[in-house]
């Protein structure tokens, strides 16, 4: 059994005894969770010891009509794999963090079905208290509650990480998607992967409609796993870094985005001038002759890029063409927040795509880009038929990965 560090465990201890102290005992807690306490408070007890369950027939007739279930089922070796092999439940809830479906080995399952975390299960913060899943869907954005963290004391022992889906459409949320296990077995991959995993369901609930663009006219190509490199009908474009990486903030948000957001997605927290990402904008609207559009920046013009042939190649369960179009990391070294966390789904979405469909050629392609990872080249391994030549180029690739 691992032994549990002993910062995680100090941690526990001072998030419960500000739990107990309040006041401002409490100021090194979250503020998010602060509030979620403060709201909880009003409606759950915290001895509650089970989640209350919604009507089953109305469930079982939500989740049949849901986009989201078509989603499950094509991502369901990928979901299922998630949750065995990281030891969690994996869990996919409605709009009102009502759980539709969960997978889970027998032991985790069984944990979790003793908290009413399981089909039916309200998780919403009315019925339970604090928790990701009804974080996630309150602030649109992936949460993470762990430990005493949460409100009520029967789930104190595990860490959530969930991330929203929407209806690419519409925009409306359609629920969320978690990652839960026991708080001692946290990895710091959590968040990440919920986040990819969401991103995915999201795409395989339905495709996002087409992007308004003009019938003909040249085609802007971006190379950004790997390598970074803009093409406009064949023609390479003069552009220095920071101005691909506004070029791609563009190719990856066809809806377009307002000055704001482009602002925080490629900068973040840093002290840069409005004025100053205007600039870059112009030039990026030179180099495109024109097809940029303010007010939300759009691009006016059809794009491909080596990041949705990756995510299309694992939405569609094709682990091995993902593995091959991927070519690295994405614009490696960016420090745009929102590239970062890009790189982050487009890696996990293809890991787990390959451990949940562990195939020789796919891992050897896998690891000409990951070379360090030991998890998906053993997988294909164990999966490689007796006598398989790729048997010795894994064992050898397994050796010398890190």
């Amino acid at each position: 059994m691992t032994a549990v560090p002993v910062g995680a465990r100090r941690r526990r201890d001072e998030i419960a005894a500000a739990r107990r102290a309040r006041g401002s005992a409490a100021a090194a807690v979250r503020e998010e969770i602060r509030a979620s306490w403060a709201r909880s408070a009003a409606s759950v007890a915290p001895d509650l010891d089970v989640a209350p369950m919604a009507d089953p027939d109305d469930v079982a007739r939500t989740w049949r009509g849901s986009p989201l279930q078509r989603a499950v089922q094509a991502m369901g070796p990928q979901l299922e794999r998630a949750a065995v092999d990281g030891d969690l439940v994996v869990a996919v809830t409605d709009a009102s963090a009502r759980i539709l479906w969960t997978s889970a080995g027998r032991v985790m399952r069984r944990r979790a079905e003793a908290v009413g975390f399981a089909p039916g299960g309200r998780w919403d913060e009315a019925s339970v208290g604090t928790n990701a899943l009804d974080l996630a869907l309150r602030t649109g954005a992936p949460a993470t509650v762990w430990s005493a963290e949460h409100f009520a004391h029967a789930v104190e022992g595990w860490v959530c990480w969930a991330a929203p889906v929407y209806d690419q459409a519409s925009g409306r949320a359609l629920g969320v998607v978690d990652l839960s296990t026991t708080w001692d077995r946290a990895q710091p991959l959590g968040p990440a992967t919920a986040a990819a995993l969401a991103q995915l369901v999201q795409v395989a609930a339905g495709a996002p409609p087409a992007p308004h663009r003009p019938p003909g006219g040249p085609v802007l190509e971006l190379r950004l796993l790997g390598g970074a490199e803009a093409r406009l009908g064949g023609r390479p474009l003069r552009l220095s870094r920071r101005q691909l990486e506004v070029l791609a903030l563009l190719a990856l948000h066809p809806e377009g985005m307002s000055l704001a957001e482009l602002h925080a997605a490629l900068y973040g927290d840093e002290p840069v001038t409005t004025s100053t990402l205007k600039a870059e904008v112009s030039h990026v609207r030179a180099a495109l002759g024109g097809a940029l559009s303010s007010r939300p920046y759009r691009l006016d013009l059809a794009v491909r890029t080596d990041v949705d042939g990756v995510l299309d190649a694992v939405a569609q369960g094709d682990p091995g063409a993902a593995a091959e179009l991927y070519g690295g990391e994405l614009l490696a070294g960016t420090e745009s927040p929102a590239l970062r966390q890009t790189a982050d789904y487009v890696t996990c979405a293809v890991r787990e795509a390959l451990l949940a469909a562990p195939a020789p050629e796919a891992a050897l392609r896998w690891a000409r880009t990951c070379p360090w990872d030991e998890a998906v080249i053993a997988a294909a391994l164990a999966a490689a038929p007796p006598g398989s030549p790729a048997r010795a180029l894994l064992a050898a690739r397994l050796r010398t990965a890190g």
